[in-house]
């Protein structure tokens, strides 16, 4: 998917890029004029392209869509690419910000010096799923990354002048391992200082029995309980100028601000949730199982 425009497979979102257009909203979608010739072919091989796009580059062509700032392949992940030919797709594309999202694995074969030519030539922002900084997390998780691998590939970004937004997952550890998921996911950030920063709430919209083949443990933890592990983290941080957003669907208690000038205020703002569940979310209210609330107010 490009927000919400259906693609046949990585190699059609490929050939699409989003973009801040008012041809599809807020994030348009138009034919790349750089992989024009990949999607003439995927199209003749019958993939998928939104019906208001035309399904001939050089109709996209025609009318020149000026774009300023761009997703490659929404939702996928571009740098398994071999650095030839991404730095080939991104410099035959007349726009100023290109960003991405990215596995830290897809980076370590590629040295610091092939990371500096992809943000000379326009990759911008990296979205980078790390999920946890605890090891014993991402094994049971079966997430193919460690601590050390997730810290060297937000590293080399870094030094590459390439701006990286991180994603955690609140709950990941369950009950056993919350503390450590927490701390170590707060050092993660502490060692890469990363731009910015945001929490989710770890779900599972197709399941769980995949999720428990690897950690048949897990429990989910209750509104208290992620809480408890949201000042965890937030307490361990020491970041000097990181946006910080738990604003997603999926988190019960909205925080914004920049870390680590506004530190006090956010946890002030959690401490206050143990205190006041009125003030939480209107979808937090008439749930099935009313959530205990700690006596620490």
């Amino acid at each position: 998917m490009v927000f919400g425009c259906p693609v046949a497979n990585d190699r059609a979102a490929e050939a699409l890029l989003s973009a801040h257009d008012s041809s599809c909203g807020a994030h348009g979608a138009i034919l790349s004029r750089s992989v024009s010739g990949l999607a003439d072919r995927l199209v003749a091989k019958g993939a998928s392209i939104p019906n208001h796009l035309s399904a001939s580059p050089t109709e996209a062509n025609r009318h020149r869509v000026r774009v300023h700032r761009v997703t490659v392949a929404g939702g996928a992940d571009i740098t398994f690419l071999k650095s030839t030919r991404l730095g080939q797709t991104l410099t035959a594309s007349a726009v100023r910000r290109i960003s991405s999202y990215c596995l830290p694995r897809n980076l370590r074969k590629k040295s610091q010096a092939e990371i500096n030519e992809l943000a000379a030539a326009g990759l911008a922002l990296v979205y980078v799923g790390a999920e946890s900084g605890d090891d014993e997390v991402l094994r049971k998780v079966n997430k193919g990354e460690t601590f050390e691998t997730t810290r060297d590939a937000l590293d080399k970004l870094g030094a590459a002048g390439i701006t990286r937004s991180v994603m955690l997952l609140n709950g990941l550890g369950g009950p056993t391992l919350s503390r450590a998921h927490a701390e170590n996911s707060a050092r993660l950030a502490n060692a890469t200082q990363p731009e910015f920063l945001a929490t989710l709430v770890v779900s599972f919209p197709q399941g769980e029995e995949r999720f428990r083949a690897g950690f048949p443990e897990w429990e989910p933890l209750d509104l208290p309980a992620l809480f408890r592990e949201m000042e965890t983290f937030l307490q361990a941080l020491e970041l000097r100028r990181t946006v910080f957003r738990s604003d997603h669907a999926s988190n019960w208690l909205v925080l914004k601000g920049t870390l680590g000038a506004e530190k006090d205020r956010l946890l002030a703002q959690v401490v206050r949730a143990f205190c006041v569940p009125v003030a939480l979310p209107s979808r937090a209210i008439g749930t099935d199982t009313p959530p205990t609330w700690p006596s620490r107010c």
